[in-house]
């Protein structure tokens, strides 16, 4: 969880390579040459033009391309210095028998503040305003289901919060940090922070999105957080807010009520008693997918900032909302262990049954495509499974 400076997403090549033959050409070569690189650049021209058409043909209308400064690297990503771990803990009973990744969360549990690698500053901005933002947490492997919610979700102001890939492999690792960098100039959409992105510190990008909401998107009223690989029926959702006000309190979601710290160690759910003596979390939305206004985004800032940090997302979450004295609400059209009808052995595929639905999780890309074209088709006679 230590601060990484940021390799170049860029290589250079020797100059050798960029000049590898220094003979005279006679002219008859020269001009075969000329005619070849014309011919190259049209080609390319073709290329671009027909994909800008094709992106936009493909729901009739698309959010507008991100200008060139809708992606930038703060330059406060190499100021400051790296949080160092806490070796005090190490005196905590019974830490030699917590697994590695328990006793890393425990010495760097105090950092909270990581730099912004990647910000998109002009996501909220523009006349059209800012109905509803999509906040889908993804990991910086995923680029294929990001790739999907831009083809399915293309008209909507949507987010990517990431953070850095695992050093376990440095060129591996290198090649995912230019792939973010790549689409962060693209697509203006990526928040990338300095943190690992691992399971234990999906909770920091939760902090870091309320503090960017502060700055970046302080009038947005309503927002949907969510995995990468959820289902989001966007005028459903639009539907619902419609009845709800931006002042007013709303985190809304599926309620996890007397859920349980889980004590087996194998599990990534894994709290042990040092962390969390209690019996039960207090109620909370499961991560996959939840709503918030304003108001309550604003008043999670505050109340998190107050709140011990803690390795399961959502449950942290709830406790923030408890130090707030808000509790969250219950929507039955937010299923984030997917949709599965009573006997049967797994999730219904029947687009008749996501009608009415906000957000469904556990989708794959190629069912996320299938639902969605299934959802926008006027034609379709509902009724396959």
């Amino acid at each position: 969880m230590s601060n990484m400076t940021p390799r170049s997403p860029l290589t250079r090549f020797p100059a050798q390579m960029a000049f590898p033959c220094r003979r005279s050409l006679n002219p008859k070569t020269l001009t075969l040459l000329l005619v070849g690189v014309s011919f190259l650049a049209l080609h390319l021209w073709f290329l671009q033009a027909s994909r800008s058409q094709r992106e936009k043909m493909w729901d009739g209308s698309t959010e507008a391309a991100p200008a060139a400064s809708a992606a930038v690297q703060p330059s406060a990503f190499s100021s400051g210095s790296p949080c160092v771990a806490n070796d005090s803990v190490n005196a905590t009973v019974g830490f030699e028998q917590l697994p590695a990744r328990i006793q890393d969360f425990l010495r760097y549990r105090h950092c909270r503040h990581f730099p912004l690698l990647w910000d998109a500053p002009a996501k909220c901005a523009g006349s059209r305003g800012v109905s509803l933002l999509l906040a889908v947490k993804s990991s910086p492997a995923n680029y294929e289901r990001r790739e999907l919610i831009h083809r399915t979700l293309g008209q909507e102001r949507r987010l990517f919060l990431l953070g850095s890939p695992a050093r376990d492999d440095a060129e591996s690792a290198s090649r995912l940090a230019a792939l973010m960098a790549l689409e962060a100039c693209e697509r203006g959409d990526v928040l990338h922070w300095a943190f690992t992105d691992t399971f234990l510190n999906l909770r920091l990008k939760h902090l870091h999105l309320l503090d960017w909401l502060v700055e970046r998107c302080p009038h947005g009223p309503f927002l949907l957080s969510c995995d990468d690989d959820v289902f989001v029926h966007t005028a459903n959702v639009l539907h619902f807010l419609g009845t709800q006000r931006p002042e007013g309190h709303l985190f809304a979601g599926q309620l996890m009520d007397g859920s349980v710290p889980v004590r087996n160690s194998w599990s990534k759910y894994f709290v042990p008693p040092q962390l969390f003596p209690g019996e039960a979390y207090p109620v909370y939305c499961s991560g996959g997918g939840f709503l918030l206004s304003r108001h309550t985004a604003g008043a999670l800032r505050v109340a998190a900032r107050r709140t011990p940090l803690f390795p399961i997302d959502d449950a942290y979450m709830g406790m923030s909302l408890k130090r707030a004295g808000l509790a969250p609400s219950s929507h039955q059209g937010i299923r984030p262990f997917g949709l599965q009808l009573p006997g049967a052995p797994k999730s219904s595929f029947d687009p008749c049954l996501y009608r009415q639905l906000l957000v469904v999780h556990g989708f794959a890309p190629y069912e996320m495509l299938l639902m969605w074209k299934a959802l926008h088709n006027p034609g379709l006679s509902f009724g396959w499974g």
